[in-house]
C-alpha cells in the first residue's frame, strides 16, 4: 500500500510539472476573446422568420485578431559564440581538421626557428674562430696544431688539406704542384657544400608551409562557406543571424592559413640569408687554407739551409 501511494504521489507531481510547462505555450496559442456585437439583438417571434446576421469581417468590428506565433527557425534560437575558440568548436569537422593541420604546421615552423637559430649561431661562431686562426697561422702545420682541439667544417678543411699534402709529398718532385692544388680545392669545395647542405636541413619545411598553408586555409574556407549555403537553403531564410556564424567559421580557416604561412616565409628568408653568410665564412676559410698550401709548397723549393732563416723572417 505504501508503494502504491508513493507511485501515485510521484505521478501527481509529474502531471503537475507537465501542466506547468505546457501552460505558457497553451496560453500563447489561445486566441483572444471575441467581442460582443455593438447592436442589441432583437427577440423575434416564433412566427417571424429568423434572419441570420451578416458575417462581420475580421478586424472590422473592433475585436482583436488571434496572432499565431511564427514558426521558429532551427538556427535562429541557437546561441553563437563568435570568439575564435567558439567558432572553432562550432565549425564542421573538415574545417576543424584543416585548422588543426595548420596549427601543427605553425608549431613545427616555430620549433624549426628556435632550433635553427641556435644551430646557425653556433656554426657561425666556430667558423669565425677557425678562420681567424687560419688567417694568423704562418704555415699549415701551425694551423693544424692550433685547431687540434676544435671542431667544425673549417677545422676539417685544415686537417683534410694537411692530409692531402702529406699524402702527395712523395710524388711532388715528379708530378708537380698542379695536381695537389686541384685535389685540395676539390676537397675544400665538397666540405663547404656538405656543411651548407647540413645547415639547410629543415628549412625546406618552412618553404613548404609558407607556400601551401594559404591554399589549405582557402580549402577550409570554401568547404565552410559551402556548408553555410546549404544551411541557408535548408532553413529558408537569409537572416544575417543565420548566415554570419557559418561564414565566420569558414573565414577563420583562411586566417589560420595566413598565420601559419607568413611567419614561415619570414623565417625561411632570414635563415637563407644567415646560411649564405655562413657559407661565405667557410669560403674565406677555404681560401686561407689554399694560401697556406701554396706557401708550404713555395717553402719546400728553398734549400734546407735557407728555409730556417726564411721561416724566422716570416715569424718576425
Amino acid at each position: 500500500m505504501t508503494a502504491v501511494r508513493r507511485i501515485s504521489i510521484w505521478a501527481s507531481l509529474a502531471l503537475i510539472g507537465a501542466l506547468l510547462v505546457c501552460a505558457p505555450d497553451a496560453a500563447a496559442q489561445q486566441p483572444g476573446p471575441v467581442p460582443a456585437p455593438s447592436a442589441p439583438t432583437s427577440v423575434t417571434s416564433p412566427e417571424s422568420p429568423s434572419v441570420a446576421p451578416a458575417a462581420v469581417p475580421a478586424g472590422e468590428g473592433g475585436g482583436s485578431v488571434a496572432r499565431i506565433p511564427p514558426k521558429s527557425d532551427r538556427h535562429s534560437g541557437l546561441p553563437h559564440d563568435l570568439s575564435p575558440v567558439g567558432m572553432f568548436l562550432a565549425a564542421d569537422w573538415v574545417v576543424k581538421a584543416v585548422m588543426i593541420a595548420l596549427l601543427l604546421a605553425s608549431f613545427l615552423s616555430w620549433t624549426i626557428c628556435v632550433a635553427k637559430a641556435v644551430e646557425v649561431a653556433c656554426a657561425n661562431a666556430r667558423a669565425k674562430r677557425a678562420f681567424r686562426i687560419v688567417d694568423q697561422s704562418l704555415d699549415l702545420d701551425e694551423a693544424v696544431h692550433r685547431l687540434s682541439k676544435r671542431g667544425g667544417p673549417a677545422v676539417f678543411m685544415v686537417r683534410s688539406a694537411s692530409d692531402e699534402l702529406h699524402r702527395s709529398l712523395p710524388v711532388l718532385a715528379y708530378a708537380g704542384e698542379t695536381g695537389l692544388k686541384d685535389r685540395v680545392v676539390s676537397r675544400l669545395a665538397r666540405i663547404e657544400a656538405q656543411a651548407g647542405r647540413r645547415l639547410m636541413r629543415g628549412t625546406g619545411l618552412l618553404a613548404t608551409v609558407g607556400a601551401v598553408s594559404p591554399f589549405v586555409g582557402l580549402f577550409g574556407t570554401v568547404w565552410g562557406i559551402m556548408n553555410a549555403f546549404i544551411g541557408i537553403s535548408q532553413s529558408h531564410t537569409t537572416n544575417l543571424a543565420v548566415v554570419a556564424p557559418g561564414i565566420a567559421e569558414a573565414l577563420l580557416a583562411t586566417a589560420f592559413g595566413l598565420v601559419a604561412a607568413m611567419p614561415a616565409v619570414v623565417i625561411y628568408n632570414v635563415f637563407a640569408r644567415a646560411i649564405s653568410g655562413y657559407r661565405q665564412i667557410l669560403a674565406d676559410a677555404a681560401a686561407g687554407v689554399e694560401r697556406l698550401i701554396s706557401l708550404d709548397l713555395d717553402f719546400r723549393k728553398i734549400p734546407d739551409e735557407r728555409r730556417t732563416s726564411s721561416s724566422m723572417l716570416a715569424a718576425e
